[in-house]
């Protein structure tokens, strides 16, 4: 499946349900490989924020979004519209810090999206297949998900009154979120409505954006649009918040009473399951020459004893730790970098290629640190499963993890690396190495 944008810009307008603002959003369309970007254009500078579970720091009856001192409130309604879809790649700009809540479905900004005219790409999207069950719990509420060819989701929706209990269960694609998902409305209980006006919440809420439960009664301007509304909304708010996942899935998901705060948990329990950070590391092979005495640190006068690369290929600003198999070292990227001259004009991204290189210098640096090569130097061969997932731009300082898993003799190297921008994977790879002399061919 390829990654998809649209081909021109749409805005919807209205008041937000929690601020009472009235506020603009744009959808505008981003090349491949930019991802969702929410910018802030009512906010000196424009500030931008790219959707991922790490930067969730509210979720109460809404997902929010904050960067640095810029929050963006209730996105999971937007960004359910935009996965719904299959839409990889869109800036999302907004005058005020929250999207218009609308009709309170996804249905608006599936019906803005469809007129702004969807279109493939030349770059494949990336899918996440699950191949283990993963699970997280709070109380009575619960989400599991199992390896699924394709995307399903099961979902149990109640309160602690135990009052309008709805079960559904269904495949989704875009032809099916379109018609079965994207209409169904927000809801609350009637009794909550005062406690989360009392929060500052839903200042702009209605009964044009919202239905209202009291009793056995339905509050609302229009009669419910689906037996199992409620339901199904639980199940547009799951589609938003593991967008946030920042790829797409193939899943069974089963949720008993889910929540944005539930959804955030099992998201990042996703995230840990996608990058291998929740199984335990292999040991390495017992063959492994024995190590020389480590360093902890090197500085880059240390590096440039070290590697034979100089300006402007030097990738490396300092190395502040190496351990038996594993080095993490620094390389702070400034507007100074000679590249950004032409990658891009105003709008200056760290290429990937030279990403890959500081993982592969990295790795040059530790593999020489395992084994006394003498007059030897490690040349590069080959990368693989090389994934990026986030631009590197100036001002960033990118943080380089590389291991090593196995080396053949004195020939041979192989270490997988990843490059980390605030504690966010922004890219990673396998790098395989040969030792020769620098003369031989």
């Amino acid at each position: 499946m390829k990654q998809r944008t649209i081909l021109r810009e749409v805005s919807v307008s209205g008041v937000a349900l929690h601020t009472g603002h009235e506020v603009t959003l744009t959808f505008k369309p981003a090349p491949e490989g930019a991802g969702i970007i929410f910018r802030r254009i009512d906010v000196y500078g424009k500030p931008e924020i790219k959707p991922e579970v790490s930067l969730v720091t509210e979720v109460v009856r809404s997902t929010t979004l904050t960067s640095g001192h810029t929050k963006i409130h209730t996105v999971e309604h937007v960004l359910s519209a935009l996965n719904g879809l299959n839409i990889d790649n869109c800036i999302i700009e907004m005058n005020e810090s929250e999207p218009p809540i609308l009709d309170g479905s996804a249905k608006p900004f599936v019906e803005a999206l469809k007129q702004a005219e969807p279109v493939e790409l030349e770059k494949e999207r990336t899918i996440f297949e699950l191949k283990e069950p993963i699970s997280v719990t709070d109380g009575n509420r619960s989400i599991i998900a199992l390896p699924y060819n394709g995307f399903r989701v099961t979902c149990t929706s109640t309160d602690d009154r135990a009052t309008h209990t709805q079960h559904l269960s269904i495949d989704i694609d875009s032809e099916v979120y379109v018609s079965q998902i994207a209409p169904a409305r927000t809801f609350t209980i009637y009794e909550d409505i005062e406690e989360l006006l009392k929060m500052g919440k839903i200042l702009g809420g209605s009964l044009d954006s919202a239905i209202v439960i009291k009793g056995d009664k339905i509050l609302s301007k229009e009669p419910l649009r689906f037996n199992d509304e409620f339901v199904r909304h639980k199940i547009l708010d799951i589609i938003g918040d593991i967008s946030l996942l920042g790829v797409g899935i193939k899943a069974h998901i089963i949720a008993v009473r889910p929540g944005h705060a539930l959804n955030a948990e099992f998201t990042r329990a996703l995230l840990k399951n996608m990058r291998g950070e929740d199984k335990p590391r292999k040991p390495l092979p017992a063959e492994h020459p024995v190590l020389r005495p480590e360093r902890c640190e090197l500085d880059i006068r240390r590096i440039l004893n070290t590697l034979p690369q100089r300006y402007p290929f030097v990738m490396i600003d300092r190395i502040i730790k190496i351990e038996a198999e594993s080095l993490v070292a620094i390389k702070n990227v400034t507007i100074n970098e000679p590249y950004f001259v032409g990658h891009f004009p105003g709008h200056p991204v760290m290429p990937g290629v030279l990403q890959i290189e500081a993982m592969a210098q990295a790795a040059g640096i530790l593999l020489l640190q395992r084994v006394d090569l003498g007059t030897k130097v490690t040349f590069f061969m080959s990368v693989d499963k090389v994934k990026f997932r986030k631009a590197v731009v100036p001002g960033d300082q990118m943080e380089i993890h590389v291991k090593l898993v196995k080396i053949r003799g004195n020939r041979i190297g192989v270490a997988c690396g990843e490059c980390f921008v605030d504690g966010n994977l922004v890219s990673s790879g396998e790098l395989m190495f040969t030792f020769a002399e620098p003369n031989d061919e």
